[in-house]
């Protein structure tokens, strides 16, 4: 399982298991723990992960974080944990506390459901007082997953995280502000768009009366760019399904084929297919299927893999389906049968794709 279905499975479960997560050691223990081993790191391995973390400030001994990440036997990454229903409030927390006193670039605040994760963008070693990164792992977008991914052990690079958390940081409270103004529009905002389309004294009364246009016009103009981009999806599908109508590779079972005759035309092609890529690859590993709108060639009989496809059921002219290395098709129009050993090369060259992909 990757990443990214290791996110969304432990997202699915943090509903089912809310009712029995009443304590935090529960919490951390069937939601929080995971997310760390999702995280690529062992919590049972104290190098990687150290529980009840020691952050002694100043005269005070003895304050601890619910966990750091390690590299280099330094913590990298500071997690305390709440209950579920807890709201969170980094104010209320250790986080702000400690983060000075270790080497962590990187704090995560979480209940389990919801995530805040905070660096030092403002002061060097101070913990910023708004998050850079807020998600609920229940709802999590796939923009969301490439900037979490950056966190894996396989991937962690303190400077390139750094370098996109700023942006993201502002990203955010940019996305936070607009939707505010979409829903309230202030009058600064209303004044703006006064002043570019009324010619007349912004008074107290038109602002009032913009407020209304505004608000109106934004939430106009977002439902026709939705609408754009809906009907371009529709149109884009239904493009795809009369494509793949016309060449999709329909199995059709042994004892209902009345509909499929395989001539002996498409079996001496196959032959010749055969006897050309047996320079590269065991015969044993070419297989054909017959469907209605062509007679398809295989490796490995798995229809991701397709060679070429014989296209002899018109009585006029006969095509010879060749593949790039994008599995795009490519009809060449023959004479005979005897034609194929023209494109000799192509078909060589879409096996060889396929192997270098296993080899890879």
């Amino acid at each position: 399982m990757d990443f990214k279905d290791e996110i969304i499975q432990l997202g699915e479960r943090v509903e089912k298991m809310r009712p029995n997560l009443s304590t935090e050691e529960a919490t951390k223990n069937a939601l929080i723990m995971p997310f760390i081993n999702s995280l690529g790191y062992d919590v049972f391995n104290p190098m990687e992960v150290v529980p009840e973390f020691v952050a002694d400030i100043g005269i005070k001994k003895g304050e601890k974080v619910d966990y750091a990440i390690m590299k280099n036997y330094q913590p990298i990454i500071l997690i305390e944990c709440k209950t579920i229903d807890t709201v969170l409030d980094p104010h209320s927390t250790q986080l702000f506390r400690y983060f000075h006193t270790t080497k962590a670039k990187f704090a995560i605040l979480t209940n389990g459901k919801e995530y805040k994760l905070y660096t030092d963008l403002v002061d060097t070693n101070k913990m910023d007082e708004k998050p850079f990164l807020i998600f609920d792992i229940t709802k999590i977008k796939d923009s969301t997953l490439e900037e979490l991914k950056k966190f894996h052990k396989s991937y962690f690079n303190i400077e390139e995280i750094v370098s996109t958390a700023s942006e993201l940081k502002y990203t955010n409270e940019l996305k936070a502000l607009m939707n505010a103004e979409l829903r309230n529009p202030s009058e600064p905002f209303v004044k703006y768009f006064v002043a570019q389309i009324y010619s007349g004294r912004a008074t107290e009364k038109v602002i009032h009366q913009f407020t209304t246009i505004v608000k109106k016009s934004l939430n106009q103009w977002i439902n026709e760019i939705i609408s754009e981009k809906f009907q371009s999806a529709l149109d884009k599908e239904k493009s795809e399904a009369e494509d793949t109508e016309e060449s999709s590779e329909v199995v059709v079972p042994e004892d209902n084929r009345n509909d499929i005759q395989t001539t002996e035309e498409e079996m001496e092609g196959f032959y010749i297919i055969k006897a050309i890529l047996r320079e590269k690859v065991d015969v044993d590993r070419i297989h054909y299927r017959d469907t209605k709108s062509y007679f398809g060639v295989l490796l490995d009989d798995n229809n991701r893999k397709p060679l070429c496809r014989l296209r002899f059921n018109a009585q006029s002219v006969k095509y010879l389906g060749v593949f790039d290395q994008n599995k795009n098709e490519t009809k060449e129009s023959i004479d005979t049968v005897d034609d194929i050993y023209k494109f000799r090369n192509a078909l060589l060259g879409t096996l060889e794709s396929y192997l270098n992909s296993e080899d890879s």
